[in-house]
């Protein structure tokens, strides 16, 4: 039985752009040092650092959690690198979660990173070998084909018409113009959607968020600590994780059943029974607009088939009842994988300090929620954080 709360009391986030100057383990030094600086505290004061890092051959550095170590202020500390795919990003403060809450560790660092650029000839071909050698390399797929499969079986099940989809990526990329990270801020119509180039049918260059270099960083502490450190710490009150199978062709992917299984695991410890009403502000990820609406719908936000409706009248708008990415999403801010979920975890402790600046939300916030999703549409990871 869990017997510490943990409390979130510093977060840094670097620029997030694509080729980028500075090595790996800059990025993770410049996320960390922020972060720390915020809770006032010194690499001395960190009892052990998680880092979050998807494939080495991003960075072009084998064994590359080795690499990031003093980047990531854990040189002569113990040091724990995960990593699930997308999902890492949130994965990574949930694993830093755990250290504090058994009472491993006072002060924990949560720090992911990711340069994707370094990848050639393009980020997509790190993934050329993770599909099934037998049932699906035969086919020869990418993430990008594979993802218009769901994103096709959605739209098909709900009736839901591509304009209606187009809709997240106007609101995440013009929510990005007030980020001061964003890498594709834009204010766009749903015009210039539909009108961008094809990829893979339906997805089109406007609906998917870009490659991306950048790092981001939290520091953890349990109660007793982060009371000295800060008069307004932010608890972790829920964690969730699920993982379905790798065979996509196996599942009917017009729902993501991973997602809804990790958010009802952080629901049910923070004492969460109604989702919509008692969530007051998300950051849900959306590395395609689709994935917002599909995301919105396991975290049981709303029914099924229903997020692009609650898009359509604004509800998911910075001054609507549920605002879902007013950070601007990976859509607008950038999709640097391990990192991008940390990024949003890094959001929602700044809305509920409300330190969001331009991007906080128009009303009061005490509960909020971060969500990232990885690996071959299977990974799900939650986390629910509350002032």
């Amino acid at each position: 039985m869990i017997k510490r709360k943990v409390a979130i009391v510093g977060a840094g986030l670097t620029l997030f752009r694509r080729r980028q100057l500075e090595t790996p383990r800059e990025l993770a030094y410049y996320a960390t040092k922020m972060a720390l600086e915020q809770a006032e505290l010194t690499p001395k004061d960190v009892d052990m650092v998680v880092l979050g890092s998807a494939p080495d051959a991003f960075d072009g550095v084998h064994m590359k959690g080795e690499y990031l170590v003093d980047g990531a202020a854990a040189s002569y500390k113990p040091y724990t690198r995960v990593y699930v795919g997308g999902g890492t990003g949130v994965f990574t403060p949930i694993a830093a979660w755990w250290h504090v809450a058994s009472g491993l560790a006072d002060i924990v660092l949560a720090v992911a990173e990711e340069k994707m650029s370094p990848c050639r000839p393009h980020p997509q071909q790190a993934f050329a070998t993770i599909w099934d050698p037998i049932l699906h390399r035969p086919l020869n797929p990418n993430l990008v084909w594979i993802f218009a499969l769901e994103m096709h079986r959605y739209m098909h099940v709900h009736k839901i018409p591509k304009e209606k989809i187009a809709l997240v990526a106007v609101k995440n990329k013009k929510n990005a113009l007030d980020h001061p990270c964003a890498q594709l801020a834009a204010d766009i119509t749903v015009e210039d959607v539909l009108n961008s180039e094809i990829m893979v049918w339906p997805v089109q260059r406007l609906d998917i968020s870009p490659p991306t270099d950048g790092a981001a960083a939290l520091v953890l502490a349990a109660e007793h600590v982060a009371r000295k450190i800060t008069d307004d710490p932010v608890w972790i009150e829920g964690v969730g994780w699920a993982l379905d199978t790798q065979h996509w062709t196996n599942r009917d992917l017009y729902y993501p059943k991973y997602v809804e299984v990790a958010a009802k695991m952080a629901y049910k410890m923070a004492n969460i029974t109604n989702p919509p009403k008692q969530i007051d502000v998300a950051e849900v990820y959306d590395p395609f607009d689709y994935k917002e609406l599909h995301h919105m719908e396991g975290l049981l936000l709303c029914k099924k088939g229903e997020a692009p409706k609650l898009t359509e009248e604004g509800v998911t708008q910075r001054d609507g009842d549920l605002p879902i990415n007013p950070s601007g999403g990976l859509l607008g801010v950038g999709n640097p994988i391990a990192a991008a979920g940390l990024m949003k975890v890094c959001e929602i402790f700044w809305q509920l300090r409300y330190e969001a600046g331009k991007r906080q939300v128009k009303k009061p916030v005490e509960t909020g929620l971060a969500q990232a999703w990885g690996d071959l549409m299977q990974c799900g990871t939650v986390i629910v954080l509350r002032r």
